[in-house]
């Protein structure tokens, strides 16, 4: 039985928060490089010349790639033969959002309840999807996911009219 214990989770949770809003993946770069050489009107080519600038931007001088640094979904792969140890696994990916989030100066824009709407003021509760899978690892990936059409609203709905 592999032990982990709960403060190396939150460590890495940190980490990858503030990675994910300020490090465009490789493969989204090399993306941008294609799609310029694809890209046939000049707004376009600007566009996606921002895009990589500001990723560039985001990278180097630490500051959110977006400023809707969104909600934290987290996919976590549980071996069957690990045990967390110091507490609770939701708790310490949930600190690790907190602490990422506010150490990285990241926007918080998470309510606690969709009735109250209050802001927690430090990104929490992250959305947590756990497979338990064979085996001693313990694999956790992390998407900070733009609010956006997420976000609630209240669209009035007209009165069907009659011919």
């Amino acid at each position: 039985m592999r032990e982990i214990h709960v403060s190396a989770i939150t460590d890495a949770v940190k980490k990858l928060c503030v990675e994910a809003n300020y490090e465009l993946e490789p493969d989204m770069l090399r993306a941008f490089d294609r799609a310029l050489g694809t890209e046939r009107s000049a707004a376009g080519k600007q566009v996606l010349q921002m895009l990589k600038e500001n990723a560039q931007l985001a990278r180097t001088q630490r500051i959110p790639y977006c400023q809707d640094t969104g909600f934290v979904v987290c996919f976590v792969e549980l071996g069957q033969d690990v045990h967390i140890a110091g507490g609770l696994l939701g708790d310490a990916i949930n600190e690790g959002v907190r602490q990422g989030y506010t150490e990285g100066y990241l926007r918080a824009s998470i309510v606690k309840s969709p009735f109250d709407r209050k802001n927690t003021g430090d990104n929490t509760p992250a959305v947590i999807h756990v497979d338990v899978v064979p085996g001693p690892q313990l694999k956790i990936m992390l998407m900070a996911k733009g609010g956006g059409c997420e976000n609630r609203s209240g669209p009035p709905v007209p009165t069907p009219a009659r011919p």
